[in-house]
């Protein structure tokens, strides 16, 4: 979800792991030279969603790498289908009441139009929660821990996984 800071333990874990850290939000804008919130002002979703397909597919031919996708990614089912196999997924699990918290500075569009910033963030998550849960292999609650708490401890119930020995190996 949006807020549930991807970007910023997703970044930490890379460095940590002296893994590539590819960040879709990132990738997105750095394609087409301004920010995607513009895109989605300016062209709507589906030219946001048809931009984010061409991201996924791209990052599911990368492989040793930690992948930050955006807060709606895992709701599309072509998504989900670009990626599956690719990798590990982690779903970062953040209260509506935080994602609100730390959301509420950014001009983020809307994904259910007319609506305040609460009500878009709480109809995503009741609407779409069983599709993050579905695509992921873990979930990890990223709520009131420091950052370098959240990156020693999920990165241990990483390591712990046998699923991930290959990404592991050679990682610092």
């Amino acid at each position: 979800m949006i807020g549930s800071g991807k970007t910023t333990l997703g970044t930490a874990i890379a460095g940590s792991l002296g893994r590539p850290i590819l960040d879709l939000d990132r990738e997105m804008d750095a394609r087409l030279g301004y920010s995607f919130h513009e895109l989605v002002r300016t062209k709507g979703w589906l030219a946001f969603r048809e931009l984010e397909y061409s991201i996924c597919k791209g990052f599911a031919e990368r492989s040793g790498c930690v992948v930050c996708l955006g807060g709606g990614t895992v709701r599309y089912a072509w998504n989900r289908d670009a990626l599956s196999g690719t990798g590990f997924m982690v779903l970062l699990e953040v209260s509506p009441e935080e994602l609100i918290r730390r959301v509420r500075a950014a001009d983020r569009p809307r994904v259910n139009p007319g609506t305040t910033l609460e009500e878009d963030v709480r109809l995503m998550w009741e609407r779409e929660r069983s599709k993050y849960y579905e695509a992921s292999d873990l979930v990890y609650h990223a709520e009131g821990k420091e950052l370098e708490a959240e990156v020693s401890e999920l990165t241990g119930l990483l390591r712990a996984d046998a699923r991930l020995s290959d990404f592991f190996r050679g990682a610092r």
